[in-house]
């Protein structure tokens, strides 16, 4: 039960006195009991989950028979939170959020909070804002206003606001970002460079002790892992190999990992590097093309010819990463001017890429071997990868980059990442 310990937080904040009634199977009898007897000896009812439309969400039709008028808003044009379910039930107020936590959450503070304020006698929230800079494009959905998640940064010039791109039903989302942007309905993105208004979560910006943002490794993690037991905490963003470059150039970041290699001088990472700013190596890695095992359209196929296939073949779907991310650059180099269905679907890391083939929502896409050999993928080698770290030769005295440095020489992280499948230069 991951919302009721977060909605219960939040009814507490704004001035009511929750009691937690626990989770109930999607059994409709048993629900229903249990909804009327909250109703009866509370002010409010407030649950998650059930408000859609498949088979075994009851919640919302139970609504009916507590009491008039019932349901006044079934979904609304909020993203995300979709399938919010408000009523009043013989003067109550119900009120069923998404069971997604960010779905709950967002729906949670943009439609229950004043009411629930009012009823306490509150005057209306005043959250804390900030002004920052949006580095990346950011589209939008016509239609619906949209609360965006962003993780904050000192630039040269100010706060640097990165979208953390998770899903609604990730928690690890709020984990990450330091806020978040309202996009409005009418708004199909926010553009490169736009000065937004981020709504803190807290009441002051969280400034970590080092600044990680570049290409996604799950060999990242295990170096993270080691800082993080040293008590220094690590934010780490994954916005591809050309965005951490980008950010590094703008003093947004200590290290940007990349994994960029330059075709007229055959040399990974180096002729990128711009004044200020010095390579460090990391690891090798081996790219590949992923599929489920026994799919026979790719077994026993080498890297070309399983690309011709997968090129000739109108119903196999593909899984893509984001544009400026290293494995994006490969790929676009493997498909030249071909665009095949699912080219558009671009998650940001790694993992996703395995998730999206393992679950059957693409056919193959393009991932490390570690992580295909997590997922139990089929793997066609494509080539080694030079994973490295540009660094801010300015801060390298800093004792969070010092503590970076000794890390990645450290024989649990290079056993780590031996273990893992990744092996050091030399």
């Amino acid at each position: 039960d991951a919302n009721g310990p977060i909605i219960a937080a939040a009814v507490t904040e704004n001035g009511g006195e929750a009691h937690c009634l626990g989770a109930f199977p999607d059994d409709e009898a048993k629900l229903e009991k249990a909804m009327r007897e909250a109703l009866a000896a509370h002010d409010v009812l407030i649950l998650s989950g059930g408000t859609s439309k498949g088979a075994g969400d009851v919640t919302h039709r139970i609504i009916g028979r507590l009491g008039k008028p019932g349901i006044i808003a079934h979904g609304v044009a909020l993203k995300p939170g979709k399938p919010l379910c408000l009523a009043v039930c013989e003067g109550k107020p119900v009120i069923i959020l998404p069971g997604f936590p960010t779905s709950a959450m967002f729906t949670f503070h943009d439609m229950v909070v004043p009411a629930l304020r009012r009823m306490a006698g509150l005057p209306p929230r005043v959250d804390t804002q900030v002004t920052a800079s949006l580095p990346l494009r950011i589209p939008s959905e016509l239609g619906r206003t949209e609360f965006a998640m962003v993780s904050l940064v000192q630039g040269q010039g100010g706060l640097t606001a990165y979208p953390t791109g998770k899903g609604s039903g990730a928690i690890t989302s709020f984990t990450q970002a330091d806020g978040f942007i309202r996009i409005e309905a009418l708004a199909d993105h926010v553009p490169a460079g736009a000065d937004v208004a981020v709504t803190l979560f807290t009441p002051r910006v969280r400034v970590p002790d080092l600044v990680v943002i570049g290409s996604h490794c799950v060999g990242l993690d295990l170096v993270v892992g080691e800082l993080s037991r040293r008590g220094i905490s690590v934010r780490s963003l994954p916005v591809g190999s050309l965005g951490g470059l980008a950010a590094a150039k703008r003093g947004e970041c200590d290290l940007a990992p990349i994994h960029l290699f330059d075709p007229k001088t055959r040399i990974y990472n180096a002729p990128f590097l711009g004044d200020g700013l010095e390579l460090v190596p990391g690891w090798r890695r081996m790219q590949g093309l992923v599929f489920r095992q026994g799919d026979e359209r790719f077994e026993g196929l080498g890297a070309e010819e399983a690309v011709r296939a997968a090129l000739a073949d109108r119903d196999c779907m593909m899984v893509n990463r984001n544009q400026g991310s290293g494995t994006r650059i490969l790929i676009d180099q493997l498909l030249g001017v071909e665009r095949p269905d699912g080219y558009w679907n671009q998650p940001r890391s790694h993992n996703a890429v395995a998730a999206a083939v393992a679950q059957e929502r693409a056919d193959w896409g393009v991932t490390i071997a570690p992580v295909a050999r997590a997922a139990g993928l089929g793997f066609i080698v494509l080539t080694e990868e030079h994973y490295d770290f540009a660094m801010i030769s300015a801060r390298k005295e800093r004792p969070s980059v010092h503590a970076f440095l000794e890390a990645l020489r450290t024989d649990e992280v290079l056993l780590g990442l031996e273990r893992a499948g990744f092996s050091r230069p030399g």
